[in-house]
C-alpha cells in the first residue's frame, strides 16, 4: 500500500527527528569519577574537543562503588574513573564493570597495569619513591633496605594505614611471605624519626627542618612542590630534598594508579570506549605528565621534566592485581606492629 505523499512527508520527518535525537544522544557521556575535578578537566576538554563528544561529569570524593551499585540497571554512568589499583579492583568484584575488548587499549597498556579480564585500564602512574635530604651522600637504596637498622630515627612517612603505604606494604607482600612483611614493618617503624603521620608532603618538610633524612612519599608531589603550584613554602620544601627511585631486590619501583572501567549498564558504551582510548593517546598521556606530574603508562610518552630528573623508571613488574589481594592482610599486619602508634 502506498502512502498519501502528506503522510510519507510526516513520516520521514519524524523519522528525522528520532535520528536527530539519536544523533545527539550518542554525542556525548556520562563520567563518573574521584579523582580531583581540576586534574581531569584538560583531559575532558581536550576530548571533546577531538570528538565533538560531550561528557557529564559526576565528582565523588567517597563512596564511588557505593553510588553506581545503588543506582543499578538504571544507572546513567558511563565510564567510571579511580585512583588507587585496590578502587578499581573492588568496582570489578561488586560486579560494576564490564570488559572491554580494545587493541588501542592492550597495545599501550602494560598487562600488569591493566585487569587481566579488560575489565579496568591504568591510564597514569605515580611512583612511591625515597625523598633524601640533599646533602645525603646516597643515590641508591631498596624497600628492603628501609628495616636496616641503619635509618633508625631517620625516617618519616604518613599513617601506615593510609591506602598509599598499604599499596607498598601488599606489594612488599608479593616478593616476600607474611611473616617477612611483618618483620620488615618492624624494623620500619623502629626507624622512624616520628610517629607516622601527616602527608606525602611533610616528609620533604621534615626532612628541610631537619626531623629526618628520608622519607616514603609520591613521585608528583615533588612536580608540584618544585614547580611552585603549591606556593612558595612548598617549593622551598622541594627544593630540600632529592629523589631516589628504590626498587625490591628482586623487582622494581612500586607504582600505584588512577585508571577507569566502563559501567555494567552504561548507556553510551561506545562513546565511553572512545575516552578510554583517548586517554591512553600521546596528547592525554602529555596532559597527565603536565596537569599533575604524573608517569604515563604509554611507552614513549612525554614525562614532565621534574619527574624524568629522577631517573629511568624500571615498574616492578608484578600485575597490580595480584597486589591488591594483600591489601586486608596488610592492613591487619600495620594494626598488628602497631606502625601508627
Amino acid at each position: 500500500m502506498r502512502l498519501a505523499p502528506g503522510i510519507l512527508r510526516a513520516a520521514l520527518a519524524q523519522a528525522a527527528i528520532l535520528a536527530g535525537m539519536g544523533a545527539a544522544h550518542a554525542q556525548e557521556l556520562n563520567l563518573y569519577t574521584s579523582r580531583e575535578p581540576g586534574l581531569v578537566e584538560p583531559l575532558l576538554k581536550a576530548f571533546t574537543e577531538t570528538t565533538g563528544i560531550k561528557v557529564n561529569t559526576v565528582f565523588l570524593k567517597d563512596g564511588l562503588a557505593e553510588r553506581v551499585a545503588s543506582e543499578g540497571e538504571s544507572s546513567p554512568a558511563d565510564l567510571l574513573m579511580a585512583v588507587d589499583a585496590g578502587n578499581l579492583a573492588d568496582l570489578v568484584d561488586k560486579g560494576l564493570t564490564q570488559p572491554v575488548e580494545s587493541d588501542v587499549l592492550t597495545s599501550a597498556i602494560p598487562e600488569n597495569l591493566r585487569d587481566p579480564g579488560n575489565q579496568w585500564f591504568a591510564l597514569s602512574m605515580r611512583a612511591r619513591v625515597v625523598y633524601a635530604a640533599n646533602d645525603l651522600d646516597i643515590d641508591s637504596i631498596t624497600y628492603e633496605d628501609l628495616a636496616d637498622p641503619e635509618w633508625k630515627g631517620r625516617i618519616c612517612i604518613r599513617s601506615g594505614q593510609h591506602p598509599y603505604n598499604t599499596a607498598l606494604f601488599s606489594a612488599f607482600m608479593t616478593h616476600h611471605d607474611a611473616a617477612a612483611t611483618e618483620e620488615w614493618l618492624t624494623g620500619l617503624k623502629a626507624n622512624l624519626a616520628r610517629k607516622a603521620g601527616g602527608g606525602d608532603r611533610d616528609g620533604a618538610k621534615d626532612i628541610g627542618g631537619g626531623i629526618c633524612d628520608i622519607a616514603i612519599a609520591n613521585s608528583y608531589y615533588v612536580g608540584l612542590m618544585q614547580s611552585g603550584k603549591g606556593g612558595d613554602e612548598q617549593k622551598a620544601w622541594g627544593e630540600a630534598i632529592k629523589v631516589i627511585l628504590p626498587t625490591f631486590e628482586d623487582g622494581g619501583t612500586h607504582v600505584n594508579i588512577s585508571g577507569a572501567a566502563v559501567a555494567k549498564h552504561a548507556p553510551n558504551r561506545n562513546e565511553a570506549v572512545q575516552l578510554l582510548e583517548y586517554l591512553v593517546s600521546d596528547e592525554a598521556q602529555k596532559i597527565y605528565a603536565e596537569a599533575n606530574y604524573e608517569y604515563p603508562v604509554k611507552s614513549g610518552a612525554p614525562i614532565d621534566p621534574i619527574i624524568a630528573s629522577f631517573g629511568e623508571l624500571k615498574v616492578d613488574p608484578v600485575p597490580l592485581t595480584e597486589i591488591v589481594k594483600n591489601r586486608k592482610e596488610a592492613s591487619e599486619l600495620v594494626d598488628r606492629v602497631g606502625f601508627d602508634h
